[in-house]
């Protein structure tokens, strides 16, 4: 045997290389185990903020509208309404659209209007007479109420219509200087339209007696009447008449409700 043939073979490269390897591999699969499990057990991200849309901003109130100084713009509206001279005459006054507020919330509750309404005061004293041996109002008392009857009369019910809606603005305003929370200027002025046209018209003069100072209704059902009613009362039958007839016009003219009329023969 040739000393080539029994010499022992010099180690594999791959032998040497094996255990490198391994270790190697051992290494790369513990650090991948402990990234694994050490990323498993990091806390979830934070969520990122959503970020709220900015709330745009009310818009402004409408401008307070103004009540002073707008005698002239009612008064040119009005005035062709009537060609009477005593509606010239009634225009003349100031404050107007406060006025007419003032009026209809005083009578849709029952109150005399006298105050906002005293250009519409009649001329004269009023008288009674005996009839029957029953004292009444006398005949020239009511005919004090007939220039009243007669403006009034001659309004133009659907020109009114159209002017009430184009005041409306002042007349809200004005309204709502006076009236309960929540009430409106239509319902007002149907409930005043109403109060005076479910007055029935007396069919014979109704009996006065004094009590104190003053004359008042003998009967009890016209004396428990508020101080509206009774001054349309006052005005007498034919004048009653004419008015519950031209506001009744005027409430249709307005779209109200229509109005239950008791009128007498």
């Amino acid at each position: 045997m040739s000393p080539s043939e029994n010499a022992p073979l010099p180690p594999s490269p791959v032998r040497y290389l094996r255990w490198p390897l391994g270790i190697a591999a051992v290494v790369t699969l513990l650090g991948g185990s402990s990234y694994f499990l050490l990323r498993t057990s990091e806390p979830p991200p934070a969520p990122t903020p959503s970020i709220a849309e900015p709330t745009p901003p009310a818009p402004p109130p409408p401008p307070a509208v103004q009540l002073s100084g707008t005698d002239t713009h009612v008064r040119e509206l009005l005035k062709g309404l009537s060609s009477d001279a005593d509606f010239a005459r009634w225009l003349s006054s100031e404050d107007l659209a406060r006025r007419f507020a003032a009026s209809v919330n005083l009578v849709a509750e029952g109150q005399s209007p006298r105050m906002p309404l005293s250009f519409m005061a009649p001329t004269g004293t009023f008288r009674v007479t005996k009839r029957h041996g029953h004292t009444v109002t006398a005949p020239e008392s009511h005919t004090r109420y007939d220039g009243v009857a007669r403006v009034i009369t001659s309004l133009d019910a659907k020109k009114a219509g159209q002017v009430y809606q184009e005041l409306k603005p002042l007349l809200d305003a004005a309204h709502a200087e006076l009236a309960p929370p929540g009430r409106s200027l239509d319902a007002t002025l149907s409930q005043a339209i109403g109060r005076l046209t479910r007055v029935s018209v007396p069919k014979t003069p109704p009996e006065l007696m004094t009590k104190g100072a003053l004359y008042v209704y003998a009967d009890p059902n016209l004396e428990a009447l508020g101080a509206a009613e009774k001054h349309l009362l006052r005005m007498g039958p034919a004048n009653m008449r004419k008015v519950q007839e031209k506001l009744t016009e005027l409430a249709a003219a307005l779209g109200m409700p229509s109005q239950e009329q008791a009128r007498g023969p």
